[in-house]
């Protein structure tokens, strides 16, 4: 598991020497643990960094326990800086040597799973979930007043959150299940405030879905990003395979969206640029609120040792404090550290999503 505490150490590491850094997809359904060993060994074979090669390999050998899909690892031998995080999500494998942990691929991650919120939900009881990273980080069950038709009344007490009525019918049944779901939405507010989800998905019948979203302020009604059917019995890990299927259904949709209005910005000069320079010089001036790139994307630059301006253009002197520029490998990645740091987002498009007038990278700005 890998904490949002663990990705700002990733993002604050300067060591000053080469860092290695390796995804290596483990998915078992691409493979078994022989497949991934001798995969990361024909990965790591070109690269100039033999201690830190061997450091990675020892862990992978003897150290790692293979439980989830992918696995990130960072290494950098010669400052004694070890890192290795199991993720749930089967990322593509790859390997790159920086002066920084290099992070992109996390920031897809966060992207496309970071901060969902997932509630199941009948006229009775409701079932909470948060999920990061494509992980169960915390759930809550609660139960309501309990709905049942009866011949007679009775006094008996159910174990719950509000007691238990029976003999109810008709009127009483709707205003109980209205309670309850009342009840409900108020205590989603409270898990989902506390949990910072970014979206949310709810589970259940179509009516009680539209009865449950309807009783939600309507600040939380704008962060549904959709619904589907369930069981209240279902376990946990049928909500998360649901919650990941239409979660990245509407997450691809609202990506579309939001490089239109990129783009439809961009063409009007107003909010918006689109290439890696003008992006990079929206980064500078501190405009940016919204990184766009496509997934894969890299392009060499220069970097000014003195102020940090970075170019794609070849420029010998820095045209802000006249210092030397440097090559960098990779000023994409440096604009995705940087907006990172500045608790900004990133937005990662996949490779195959094609849209109008966008190419690799550009920006929303704040002004």
């Amino acid at each position: 598991m890998i904490t949002d505490q663990n990705i700002q150490e990733l993002l604050h590491y300067q060591p000053g020497q080469p860092v290695l850094s390796v995804y290596l997809n483990t998915d078992p359904a691409e493979g078994n643990t022989d497949f991934h060993r001798r995969r990361l060994r024909s990965m790591l074979k070109e690269i100039d960094l033999p201690e830190d090669v061997e450091k990675v390999i020892g862990f992978i050998e003897h150290e790692h326990d293979w439980v989830g899909k992918s696995l990130a690892v960072f290494s950098c031998v010669n400052d004694g800086f070890l890192r290795a995080y199991p993720l749930a999500i089967p990322l593509r494998s790859r390997v790159r040597v920086s002066e920084q942990p290099y992070v992109k691929p996390l920031a897809d991650l966060l992207d496309s799973y970071g901060g969902y919120g997932v509630v199941v939900v009948d006229k009775q009881d409701a079932r909470y979930f948060h999920f990061h990273l494509g992980e169960l980080r915390e759930q809550e069950d609660v139960v309501g007043e309990t709905i049942r038709h009866t011949k007679r009344g009775g006094g008996s007490q159910a174990a719950g959150r509000r007691g238990s009525k029976v003999g109810q019918t008709g009127g009483h049944l709707d205003e109980a299940a209205e309670r309850n779901m009342r009840e409900a939405a108020e205590y989603a507010v409270h898990f989902f405030s506390e949990k910072n989800v970014r979206r949310i998905l709810i589970g259940g019948t179509d009516d009680n879905v539209a009865m449950f979203r309807n009783l939600l302020p309507k600040t939380w009604q704008s962060l549904v990003v959709g619904s589907f059917p369930i069981s209240m019995v279902a376990s946990n890990n049928e909500v998360l395979a649901n919650a990941i299927e239409i979660g990245t259904r509407a997450e691809i949709l609202r990506e579309s969206n939001l490089v239109k209005t990129l783009v439809t910005n961009a063409a009007k000069s107003r909010g918006g640029v689109l290439g890696l320079q003008e992006t990079l010089d929206a980064l500078r001036e501190g405009r940016l609120q919204i990184l766009v790139i496509r997934d894969g994307f890299r392009d060499p630059g220069l970097r000014c040792t003195g102020c940090g301006y970075v170019s794609i253009k070849a420029v010998e002197a820095c045209p802000y404090c006249g210092g030397k520029m440097e090559r960098i490998e990779d000023a994409v990645e440096l604009a995705v550290q940087a907006v990172m740091l500045d608790g900004g987002e990133v937005e990662v498009l996949r490779a195959d999503q094609k849209i109008k007038g966008f190419d690799q990278i550009g920006a929303i700005l704040r002004y």
